[in-house]
């Protein structure tokens, strides 16, 4: 993507860091006479004001009262606290496991309408088979250095995918035809994942486009794996983080990348032939 999938992260930590130093300013004081006031070294004032150092809670409570603004104190603990939870550490979000992450998503899913994934490398979570899903969480366990508790994950992950299957939903997926090559475990749980991408395209709320390796003259070449959900949140996932996108610019520019890739995907018996084609090619391994 043209934009860091990070910014929209650091644009809301600069605009918290904006309100605060419009907050010291109309105190009249310094960076130095704040950080006096606040018991700490000046530096640290300006790394918050220039969106290096996240504030905490503490920090904004102390900035508020000692420049006589505590009725915005908290908004702006609430506006920093968004701001860090846009950017979230994998590490920190599985430390407890890999099932309790699959649970965190329970809620969004319920409360969105349409779907839309890309993915480059693996078959979407909504459409994941057991077996494929085990095998890729325990090797994100071992990646991360985290609990491995891939097996219960794995299946709370085929369990909440059920959601495929109720009505009032829609879901767009669009893969690159490398996905079905990618062989993430056993022949077996390989094939039977294959197997399952040729009925899942067929259910009537999904549509499931693949661009085929040889697409020439695209528009827009492979990108990192993201989730848009309706048209307020774009989660994209890197390999140590996962990144929220919630500013409607940044949304409108993932909607119109989304639209170019699936324009170049080909669909229904087009798509099973390069399904069925992947299967061959495991047969043949």
């Amino acid at each position: 993507m043209p934009n860091s999938p990070s910014s929209s992260a650091q644009a809301a930590r600069e605009a918290v860091a904006v309100r605060l130093r419009g907050i010291r300013k109309s105190a009249g004081l310094t960076v130095v006479e704040l950080a006096n006031r606040c018991g700490w070294h000046h530096a640290k004032t300006s790394r918050i004001e220039r969106a290096k150092t996240p504030p905490s809670p503490t920090d904004i409570r102390l900035w508020c009262w000692h420049c006589e603004a505590h009725e915005q104190t908290d908004d702006l603990i609430a506006a920093s606290l968004n701001a860090e939870s846009l950017y979230r550490e994998w590490r920190l979000r599985t430390k407890q496991g890999l099932r309790q992450l699959q649970d965190s998503y329970r809620d969004l899913y319920q409360a969105t309408r349409l779907f839309r994934v890309y993915s480059s490398t693996l078959v979407p979570g909504l459409l994941q088979t057991e077996g494929y899903a085990k095998a890729l969480l325990s090797a994100n366990a071992e990646l991360l250095d985290v609990p491995n508790d891939a097996g219960a994950a794995a299946r709370a992950r085929v369990e909440r995918s059920g959601i495929v299957h109720r009505a009032g939903r829609r879901f767009l997926l669009v893969v690159e035809e490398g996905v079905l090559h990618y062989q993430l475990c056993d022949r077996a749980a390989m094939a039977a994942q294959l197997g399952h991408l040729l009925t899942a395209g067929a259910m009537p709320a999904v549509s499931l486009g693949i661009i085929p390796a040889g697409t020439s003259d695209r528009a827009l070449g492979p990108q990192e794996l993201f989730h848009m959900y309706d048209d307020t949140l774009v989660s994209v996932e890197l390999l140590s983080a996962q990144v929220n996108v919630t500013q409607p610019s940044e949304i409108a520019l993932y909607l119109k990348a989304f639209e170019q890739l699936r324009s170049m995907a080909v669909y229904g018996a087009d798509a099973r032939a390069l399904i069925t084609r992947a299967i061959g090619a495991l047969d043949r391994a």
